[in-house]
C-alpha cells in the first residue's frame, strides 16, 4: 500500500508539535483490524493533546485522534470483514495507540464498535466521543431512576460538545432541560436545542454554598466540576443523578456527604473511555433510534484533514459551539 497521510504529534526536545506526514500499514501500531479512515472529529481532549495544553498524550510520537469512523480493509478477527462499516472511539487511540488523524488506522478488534443500523460514519462522527459521553452520562441516570417526570435536568458547559448533544437528546426524550453556561450570546442557540431555561454562570454566587441547599434538579450532566458541582450536589432533589463527565474548570471538589447521605444523591462517573462492550454498543444503538439528537446537523461543522492544525486553538480558549468533524477520507 501506498504512503497515506497522517497527524503526528512529537515531543520535540520538551516541547510538544504535531503536524502532517506520511506513513505506512507497517508504521501504525498493532491491531486486528485496519481502517481506511472516512471521519474523525476534534474534541477538546484532542485539542490538548496536540498543542501540548494538557499531559494527555502517553507516548511520543502517536497519531493524534480519540474518533474514528470508516471501512475495515481488513481484520485477522472473526468479528469483522473487509466492507464493515465501524466506529472507534476512546481508550488509548490518539494518546498511547495511534489514532483516528490518518488516512488508515490500526486498531484491537475489541475497540470497534459495527456502525448501527440507520447511522451514517459522518453522523457517527458528528456524535464522537462527545455524543457518546452524553448519551453515556444519560442512560447510566437511567439506570438510577431518572425519567421525565421526576423533575428538570440541568446541563452544565451548555454550548460545548457533550453539553450541546445532551440539551438535544434530554429535550427528545422529553425532559425539561435547563441550560447554565457563561455564554449569554448563545442563549438563542442553546433554547433552539430544546432548554426550556438558560441559566448564566455568572449570576451564581459559588462563594456561598451550602451543603444542602433548594432541591431543585432530577439530574444533572457536568462538564465543569469544581464549584459548579459543588452547587449541583447541593441542589439535587431526593434520589436524584448527577453525572460528572468533565473537569473544564477544576478537578477539585469541595463538598460535604449531606447531599449524598440526607438525599441520597446518586454522584456517578463517568468513563467514556473504557466502557464494556455491551454498554457501549446499546449507548450507539440509542444514539441511532431514540436518543439521536434532533439537531445535530445544526451544530456541527466540518473541516477537510488538510485544515485539522488550525482547529485546535479555539478549543483550547473556549470559543467552540457544538461539533467540528474532520473529513479524512
Amino acid at each position: 500500500m501506498n504512503d497515506f497521510q497522517v497527524f503526528r504529534i512529537r515531543d520535540q526536545a520538551g516541547r510538544v508539535a504535531a503536524s502532517m506526514e506520511t506513513a505506512r500499514i507497517a508504521d501504525l501500531d498493532p491491531g486486528d483490524v485496519v481502517i481506511k479512515v472516512q471521519y474523525s472529529s476534534v474534541n477538546y481532549k484532542d485539542a490538548l493533546a496536540a498543542t501540548g495544553a494538557g499531559r494527555i498524550v502517553r507516548r511520543f510520537p502517536c497519531i493524534g485522534g480519540i474518533d474514528l469512523a470508516g471501512i475495515v480493509e481488513s481484520s485477522t478477527d472473526p468479528r469483522y470483514k473487509a466492507g464493515d462499516t465501524v466506529i472507534s472511539t476512546s481508550f488509548d487511540l490518539g494518546v498511547s495507540h495511534d489514532g483516528g488523524y490518518a488516512e488508515y488506522a490500526r486498531v484491537p478488534a475489541d475497540w470497534i464498535v459495527p456502525m448501527p443500523a440507520g447511522m451514517t460514519a459522518f453522523e457517527s462522527m458528528a456524535l464522537g466521543t462527545a455524543g457518546y459521553t452524553a448519551a453515556l452520562g444519560i442512560v447510566r441516570m437511567e439506570q438510577n431512576g431518572l425519567t421525565p417526570s421526576a423533575g428538570p435536568v440541568i446541563v452544565t458547559g451548555a454550548t460545548g460538545g457533550v453539553g450541546s448533544i445532551a440539551i438535544d437528546i434530554l429535550a427528545g426524550l422529553g425532559y425539561e432541560v435547563t441550560a447554565l453556561t457563561g455564554k449569554e450570546s448563545q442563549s438563542d442557540y442553546l433554547k433552539e436545542l430544546g432548554a426550556r431555561h438558560v441559566m448564566l454562570r455568572q449570576n451564581l454566587d459559588l462563594s456561598k454554598i451550602r451543603p444542602l441547599e433548594a432541591a431543585q434538579w432530577a439530574g444533572a450532566i457536568d462538564n465543569l466540576g469544581g464549584d459548579v458541582l459543588s452547587w449541583i450536589a447541593s441542589t439535587v432533589q431526593e434520589n436524584g443523578s448527577i453525572a460528572s463527565i468533565g473537569l473544564v474548570a477544576s478537578m477539585t471538589l469541595n463538598t460535604t456527604v449531606a447531599p449524598f447521605i440526607l438525599r441520597g444523591v446518586n454522584l456517578l462517573g463517568i468513563n467514556s473511555a473504557t466502557t464494556p462492550p455491551a454498554l457501549r454498543r446499546l449507548v450507539w444503538s440509542r444514539l441511532a433510534s431514540d436518543m439521536r439528537p434532533r439537531h445535530l446537523a445544526a451544530m456541527t461543522k466540518t473541516i477537510p484533514f488538510a485544515e485539522l492544525s488550525g482547529a485546535f486553538t479555539a478549543f483550547i480558549e473556549s470559543r467552540v459551539t457544538g461539533r467540528l468533524v474532520v473529513a479524512i477520507g
